[in-house]
């Protein structure tokens, strides 16, 4: 029954290592660039998992310590910050990201740039649905950004001139005040 449920004196070291190892993540990353958590770039994103891993794989590895998983949660850590610094540099940051891509041009599908980014018509038109592009037609420019997302401007309308609803808004709230 022990190889099911394992020394019960083990369990609460596991618990702490688990513990430990999770609050050196969190204060390694809040200690980082806000980045890291906003949108993942293909480094941060590997970084997240191995620090995943780390903090997964330790308390269960009867012969790693916590101060094993430290050092290797400080080492990835460490890695990671480096190449955030070095991403300042432009070859560096030309290794580490895609460039923005024109996939679409004053509503014609760019197909070559489609590919290079490894996407079908398919992926782009779901792309474009998601931001509420109904016909190619309205789109100047579809940009497919560093992290994946698409960048979409719209042609420009030409309908008659509104009212700046806007300014009609914000004048309404300082009146107001």
């Amino acid at each position: 029954m022990e190889h099911l449920t394992g020394g019960a004196g083990e369990l609460g070291w596991v618990a702490l290592k688990a513990l430990l190892l999770y609050l050196t993540a969190v204060f390694g990353f809040r200690i980082g660039q806000r980045r890291t958590l906003a949108e993942l770039s293909p480094f941060d994103f590997v970084a997240a998992v191995a620090v995943g891993a780390i903090v997964g794989r330790v308390p269960n590895a009867h012969d790693a310590s916590y101060l094993a998983g430290l050092a290797t949660l400080a080492a990835v850590l460490f890695g990671h910050w480096c190449l955030t610094r070095l991403r300042q540099f432009p070859s560096v940051a030309h290794l580490l990201e895609h460039k923005p891509r024109l996939l679409v041009a004053q509503g014609r599908v760019l197909d070559d740039e489609l590919r290079r980014c490894g996407l079908t018509r398919s992926d782009l038109y779901g792309l474009l649905r998601r931001q509420g592009i109904e016909d190619l037609g309205e789109v100047r420019f579809a940009i497919f950004e560093q992290r994946g997302q698409l960048s979409v401007i719209r042609q420009a309308e030409r309908c008659a001139p509104e009212p700046d609803l806007v300014r009609d808004i914000v004048a309404r709230t300082f009146r107001q005040a």
